[in-house]
């Protein structure tokens, strides 16, 4: 998020992050800086029922549910004023909540918890589970990857839990009631989460030394933590009362958006897309943990859908032939083939060749056929140098040109065409942090099965 002042106080974090004498914590996506003080005024923490049954807008079950000690002063107020003069940002932000809300939501009142901590992804990530911190914190939480371990988050070759919303959720709420029952203070609790528990320690022992106040204001925090909370408060304050700030909240459902569906085995998510009658896009919105667009093939074999597709993916998964579930591409070692250069090739892990091939060491045989685990996307036959790749399937594929517009990004273009960033890395001798240019040709083999709709406004040559 752009700074109020024009600066960032991430640097800030880190430091704090790098003296914290505990768990490592997350980054946090920043306003800017208010280096002034502010004052707190204390009101009702009475606990409120926010129970399903008794509102229809998600929103007025979040306002009923906030109870968290009241904060104003300058910082405050400059953030508002922030939230306020860019409803743009606000807008899309929300529109990315939408999707994930509820289920926070429940979580939070489950655990009786104030519902300002349902809020608290605003200004971790902005409610993208894409966010991703140069301290390599990710997810809507923002976990960093020691932290999201000491917290239970499993992360592999096909899986990132940090980047999973039930699974984050659930490891980030815990982290926090756990720094609440240790500071018996939601203020100390989220500076805790932003700094790392040694960090607030260091600073209460240091004023009761002095034989100063040790609540939240009283407290020497790194200047990051110290807009933390205020940040915080002002977008509930938004929430709170929008029309206040010239702002508007639209409706969300009291209802869940997704729920889980065991598919029984190792499925492609393009598959899955297909059988739900969604887009490649909106599945991996709700499933940002699934690293490799398929499931693991060790399980769990589980992915959220939307409610309203839940019935169509069952009945399409019971048909579905066994085959079906994965697209794999099949490789012939040649001389001088390695299993590093040969996961390489493909943008696969070692591992992932080992596992699905059932080999022990490193060992190959010259005329030696391994099955490569590609989640949606199939490859074609290499002409030169040498012929290694074959595919694993009948189905032609078809070469498409696509011309560079406003917006594109080789994620957008390998999700609208079914095919792997990988893929496209390869094909038009990219490399990984290429920028395109509007105009700029990119090469595409793809399958007429996967793409109708991108074809049809695109060039296409057989």
């Amino acid at each position: 998020m752009p700074g109020i002042d024009g600066a960032s106080v991430h640097n800030a974090g880190h430091r704090a992050r790098t003296r914290a004498a505990h768990k490592p914590v997350p980054r946090t996506v920043t306003v800017g800086e208010c280096p002034v003080p502010m004052i707190t005024r204390a009101r009702s923490t009475r606990s409120v029922d926010v129970s399903d049954r008794t509102y229809n807008n998600l929103w007025t079950r979040i306002q009923t549910g906030l109870r968290h000690t009241s904060m104003e002063g300058p910082r405050v107020a400059r953030y508002e004023q922030w939230f306020a003069s860019n409803p743009q940002y606000v807008d899309q932000m929300l529109e990315r909540a939408n999707l994930y809300l509820y289920q926070i939501v429940q979580e939070v009142r489950k655990r009786n918890m104030p519902m300002e901590i349902a809020l608290l992804p605003a200004i971790e990530s902005g409610y993208s589970p894409d966010a991703y911190s140069e301290s390599a914190a990710t997810g809507l939480w923002q976990f960093e990857p020691a932290t999201g371990r000491l917290w239970g988050l499993k992360s592999n070759w096909w899986y990132n839990g940090e980047r999973d919303i039930i699974a984050s959720t659930n490891a980030a709420l815990d982290f926090l009631q756990a720094l609440h029952k240790q500071f018996h203070s939601w203020n100390l609790a989220l500076a805790a989460y932003n700094a790392g528990q040694g960090t607030v320690q260091a600073a209460i022992a240091h004023n009761k030394a002095l034989g100063l106040g040790t609540h939240y204001a009283d407290l020497q925090l790194p200047l990051q933590t110290e807009h933390y909370v205020p940040k915080l408060m002002a977008f509930v304050n938004i929430i709170k009362d929008p029309s206040k700030f010239g702002l508007h909240l639209n409706t969300i459902p009291n209802s869940p958006y997704f729920v889980r569906v065991n598919t029984g085995s190792q499925v492609d998510l393009s598959v899955i897309a297909r059988l739900a009658n969604m887009s490649l896009k909106q599945l991996y919105a709700i499933n940002p943990g699934f690293t490799r667009w398929a499931t693991a093939p060790n399980g769990p074999h589980t992915i959220l859908v939307p409610v309203a597709t839940k019935a169509a993916l069952l009945e399409g998964l019971s048909q579905l032939p066994p085959q079906d579930r994965m697209q794999w591409a099949r490789h012939m070692v040649v001389p001088g083939d390695t299993l590093y250069g040969i996961a390489r090739q493909y943008g696969v892990s070692v591992a992932a060749i080992r596992s699905t091939n059932h080999l022990w060491g490193n060992f190959l045989r010259v005329g030696q056929n391994l099955l490569i685990p590609i989640a949606g996307r199939r490859l074609v036959v290499r002409k030169a140098p040498q012929p290694r790749v074959a595919l694993a399937s009948n189905q032609r594929r078809i070469k498409i040109i696509h011309t560079v517009r406003p917006g594109d990004t080789l994620w957008s273009i390998a999700a609208r065409y079914r095919v792997y960033v990988s893929q496209l890395e390869r094909w038009n001798v990219l490399n990984p942090h290429a920028v395109l240019r509007l105009g700029q040709r990119i090469l595409i083999w793809a399958s007429p099965a996967l793409v109708p709709a991108a074809m049809a406004k695109t060039r296409v040559s057989e």
